[in-house]
């Protein structure tokens, strides 16, 4: 799939996207004016300074809030001005998302945990359970599935969010710095699941701060002060 992005469809396509938040009546800009187009199968890193907007920026492609002006389309489709209900809906059907902080819950097993994203589904108790068992065992956890969140090491429960994220065959995985409380060791690791659904063809946005992390993506986007300063395709200079 490397290589192939240009010539797929764009799934994701921003256009004067800005946001800004209020204090009183001042306003405050966060994101002054986004254009950005994401192809199918691309796998961009988004970096740039501290305060720079980057996850405010994730935050409204992953649907969990509007821009203040702007269109945004995904798959064709513009959601910028969706409504909280019809947002949901169209996240947990387009959208599996890998946070820093894994977003676990503490009294659920491995297993339990991955198969929450698929109690709303139309699939049997039993088919859940095997294909939830089928995904741990693909990020190298099948000896894990019934294990607590706290038996496990930072970097075993950053694999767990990745397979519950890749639960319901999302078309975008979105990780706003996955790896932020991992050592090393547990960042290549996880690293490496994501270059191998890069190479399998899934779309992935990446917000992270680190040279080393951001270097697994095909292509960079660099924010400043809420704009587009740079957008690299290739290697990091």
């Amino acid at each position: 799939m490397m290589g192939s992005e240009e010539k797929s469809p764009v799934v994701i396509r921003l256009r004067g996207i800005g946001k800004s938040y209020y204090i009183g009546k001042e306003e405050v800009p966060v994101l002054t004016h986004i254009d950005l187009d994401i192809h199918k199968g691309e796998f961009v890193s988004i970096m740039g300074p501290s305060g720079a907007g980057k996850s405010t920026l994730m935050n409204i492609l992953g649907c969990l809030d509007r821009p203040t002006r702007g269109s945004y389309e995904l798959d064709g489709h513009e959601v910028a001005n969706l409504s909280d209900s019809e947002l949901a809906y169209t996240r947990n059907r387009k959208i599996g998302f890998v946070f820093q902080s894994f977003n676990l819950l503490p009294r659920l097993s491995t297993l339990d945990n991955v198969i929450l994203p698929m109690i709303y589904g139309n699939l049997y108790k039993n088919e859940r359970k095997e294909r939830a068992t089928k995904m741990l065992e693909s990020v190298g956890l099948g000896d894990r599935i019934h294990h607590m969140p706290a038996e496990m090491s930072g970097g075993q429960r950053q694999r767990v969010a990745i397979a519950r994220a890749l639960i319901n065959n999302p078309a975008i995985i979105m990780a706003d710095e996955p790896t932020g409380n991992l050592d090393s060791k547990s960042t290549r690791e996880v690293m490496e699941i994501f270059s191998r659904l890069y190479q399998e063809g899934k779309t992935i946005i990446l917000v992270t701060h680190e040279i080393d992390v951001a270097g697994y993506a095909s292509r960079h986007v660099i924010l400043s002060d809420g704009h587009i300063s740079k957008d690299i395709r290739g290697p990091l200079p």
